[in-house]
C-alpha cells in the first residue's frame, strides 16, 4: 500500500477500499494516512519539527504544515517547534508573498495586523513542500496505516459486542484449537472454551451453533468474546425465547441451577394469578420445555414454583423427593431436611446431583437426614443434656430428664430464668425451684472462678479481664489463641470471633470463630471490637458516626439505583 504524492486521488480510493473491507469509518483510515505522512515528513525535515498533514476529503490533496508554539523564554526546550515572544515578533506580520502562513490564538485564526503583539500560547502555521516517499518511507507509512486500521477494527468490534454480553448469539464453527471452539459470529470471532461446552459436545467446521455471550473484554491482542453453553443464564435466555410470558415480564425466572448436559432446576414465579408459571414454561404437551431440552443436548429440566418462604421453596426444590420436616438456620444459611428412609436416595440424587442443584437454587447449605438418623441425634442430645444437669446440679436421672423435656438446654437458663418457668414442671414447688437455681448459680460461679484463674495463668492482662462482654471462659479461649491484651482484642476482625461463611470456587466454606461456641453473633462481635478500639482511642465516636452515615447513604443510593433500573426495565 505504498503512497506517493504523484497520485493524490489514490489516497481517497485506498481509504475507501480499506474502510469497506474492514467495515470501519473511512475518516479513521485517512487520519492514519495523515499520521504516516507526518512521520515521513519528520524523517525528511527533522524529527524535532512539529509537522501536521491534512488530506482534503474531496480532492485527496495532502497539505504539509509546520507548527511552532510561543512559550515562555525560560521554558523553551525545542527551538525547532517553539518560539519565544521576541522570536515570534519576526513572524508576527501578514503572510509573505507566495507563502501559506497564518497565526492561531485560542483556537481562532487571527490577523497579526490587528492582534497586537504575540502572546504565549499562540501558534504559527507555515506550509512546507510535500514529501516524495521513497520505498522505506512508504513501507513505514503502510505499517502505520495497517496498525491504525487494526486498532479501529478492534474498537469497532468491542463497541459492537460489549452491549451484547448477556444475550444469545448464533454463529458458525470455524475451527477447534486445543479443545476450544472458535466461532464466527459475524463481525468478530468468539471463543467457546472446553469447560463451557455441554458434556462431550464436538463440533466440525461450518456447524451452526447457538451460544451465550458470557463476557467481552478489551485486551492488547483485540477484543476477546467469551461464549458459553453451560452458564445458567444460557438456559434462562432460551426460556425467554420460547416462553412469551417470560419475555413480557408476566413470569420471572427467580433462580436457575444446572449440571450441564445432565439435569437442571429452574424456579419461576407468575405476577398474574390467572397464569400458572410452571404450566406456561412446560407448554402444550411439553413443547416449550422440550425445545430448550433439545438445544441443551437432552438436559432434564425441573421447573419449580418460587416461594419467598425458604423452607417451602426448598421442599419444592427437592422434588421429586418427599420431605418430612425442615429446620432453617438463617444465621448460618444452612437448612436441615428430614426425609423418610425410602426417600433418602431420591432426595440426594445420583452422585448428590439433586441436593446439589437444590442447594445452588436456594443458596443454602443442605443437610439431609433420615427420620431414624434425626431420632438418634435427638436422643443423643437428650442424653448429653441430661447427664450435664445430673453432674452439675447433683440431680437424679428422672429429674434431669424433666428439665431437658421442658426445653432447658443450659445451666444459665436454669440459674437465671423466671421462677414461674420452673414451677410449671411437675413436682417442682417454690422451695425446689430456689434450690435448683442456687445450685446452678454456685456451679456457674465456681466454673467462672476456675476459668478466670486459668486465663490469668495464661497471661491475660487485667485490661481484657475488665472488658465488658467477655466471660472467663471466653478469656481462656482467647488466651489460648494468643489474644491476651485489650490491644490484641481490638485488632481482631468480627468474623474471627463470631465465625462466618466464605465462598471458595463456588462452594461455601465454614470459617470457625473463636467465640462461636458461646453463641456470639457477628453483630455482637463487631460491637465489642469497636468498643475496644474506642477505649484505646484508636477511633472516635464522631468517626464511627460519620462512617455509619456514609454506609447508610451508599446503601440508600444503591437501593435507589436498583429501583430506577427496575422501573426502566
Amino acid at each position: 500500500m505504498a503512497i506517493t504524492s504523484a497520485n493524490q486521488l489514490e489516497l481517497l480510493q485506498t481509504a475507501e477500499a480499506v474502510a469497506r473491507e474492514k467495515m470501519i469509518d473511512p475518516s479513521l483510515v485517512i487520519e492514519a494516512m495523515e499520521e504516516s505522512l507526518a512521520r515521513a515528513a519528520k524523517s525528511r525535515y527533522g524529527s524535532e519539527l512539529d509537522i501536521h498533514v491534512s488530506i482534503d476529503r474531496k480532492t485527496g490533496r495532502a497539505t504539509f504544515t509546520r507548527v511552532r508554539t510561543v512559550v515562555d523564554e525560560e521554558l523553551l526546550e525545542n527551538e525547532k517547534a517553539e518560539l519565544t515572544v521576541e522570536q515570534a515578533k519576526v513572524y508576527f506580520k501578514p503572510p509573505r508573498d507566495g507563502r501559506d502562513e497564518y497565526w492561531m490564538r485560542d483556537g481562532q485564526r487571527i490577523d497579526p495586523a490587528t492582534a497586537g503583539a504575540p502572546q504565549i500560547g499562540d501558534t504559527f502555521y507555515e506550509s512546507v513542500p510535500p514529501v516524495d516517499m521513497g520505498r522505506i518511507a512508504a513501507q513505514s507509512a503502510k505499517q502505520v496505516i495497517l496498525q491504525k486500521v487494526r486498532e479501529a477494527e478492534r474498537d469497532r468490534q468491542f463497541e459492537e459486542f460489549k452491549d451484547r454480553a448477556g444475550t444469545i448469539i448464533n454463529g458458525v464453527v470455524k475451527r477447534e484449537e486445543y479443545g476450544n471452539v472458535i466461532v464466527d459470529i459475524g463481525r468478530g470471532e468468539g471463543v467457546l472454551r472446553r469447560n463451557e461446552k455441554i458434556g462431550r459436545e464436538s463440533y466440525r467446521p461450518n456447524d451452526r451453533i447457538r451460544c451465550y455471550i458470557k463476557d467481552v473484554r478489551r485486551e492488547t491482542r483485540g477484543p476477546q468474546i467469551f461464549l458459553s453453553r453451560t452458564a445458567p443464564e444460557f438456559m434462562e435466555e432460551l426460556f425467554k425465547m420460547e416462553v412469551p410470558e417470560i419475555y413480557d415480564g408476566i413470569i420471572e425466572i427467580k433462580a436457575c441451577a444446572r449440571d450441564p448436559g445432565s439435569r437442571a432446576k429452574i424456579a419461576v414465579i407468575s405476577y398474574d394469578s390467572s397464569i400458572d408459571p410452571v404450566g406456561a414454561c412446560v407448554g402444550m404437551r411439553g413443547s416449550r420445555v422440550q425445545a430448550v431440552v433439545n438445544e441443551l443436548q437432552g438436559e432434564k429440566i425441573d421447573i419449580i414454583p418460587w416461594n419467598e418462604d425458604a423452607p417451602t421453596f426448598l421442599v419444592n426444590a427437592l422434588q421429586p423427593a418427599e420431605v418430612t420436616k425442615v429446620v432453617l438456620d438463617e444465621d448460618a444459611e444452612r437448612i436441615e431436611v428430614v426425609v423418610p428412609e425410602d426417600q433418602l436416595s431420591l432426595a440426594i440424587g445420583r452422585r448428590g446431583q439433586n441436593v446439589r442443584l437444590a442447594s445452588q437454587l436456594t443458596g443454602l447449605d443442605i443437610d439431609i437426614l433420615t427420620e431414624e438418623e434425626e431420632s438418634q441425634r435427638r436422643q443423643a442430645e437428650f442424653a448429653e443434656r441430661t447427664q450435664m444437669f445430673m453432674d452439675a446440679l447433683d440431680l437424679d436421672e428422672f429429674f434431669a430428664q424433666l428439665l431437658v423435656a421442658e426445653g432447658f438446654t443450659s445451666l444459665e437458663e436454669v440459674a437465671y430464668v423466671e421462677m414461674e418457668e420452673l414451677l410449671v414442671i411437675d413436682g417442682v414447688d417454690e422451695g425446689t425451684a430456689e434450690e435448683l437455681q442456687a445450685r446452678a448459680r454456685d456451679y456457674i460461679d465456681e466454673q467462672n472462678r476456675k476459668a478466670l484463674e486459668k486465663a490469668k495463668e495464661l497471661g491475660v492482662e487485667q485490661s481484657l479481664v475488665d472488658f465488658e462482654g467477655l466471660t472467663p471462659q471466653m478469656l481462656v479461649v482467647l488466651a489460648e489463641d494468643g489474644i491476651k491484651t485489650l490491644e490484641d482484642f481490638a485488632t481482631c476482625a468480627d468474623w474471627e470471633l463470631a465465625g462466618g461463611w466464605t465462598t471458595v470456587d463456588g462452594e461455601r466454606v465454614k470459617d470457625d470463630g473463636l467465640l462461636e461456641k458461646f453463641d456470639v453473633s457477628l453483630e455482637e462481635a463487631q460491637n465489642m471490637v469497636m468498643t475496644a478500639r474506642l477505649q484505646l482511642g484508636w477511633v472516635t465516636i464522631e468517626e464511627l458516626e460519620a462512617q455509619a452515615a456514609a454506609e447508610a447513604e451508599a446503601a440508600a443510593a444503591e437501593a435507589e439505583g436498583e429501583a430506577t433500573e427496575e422501573a426502566g426495565a
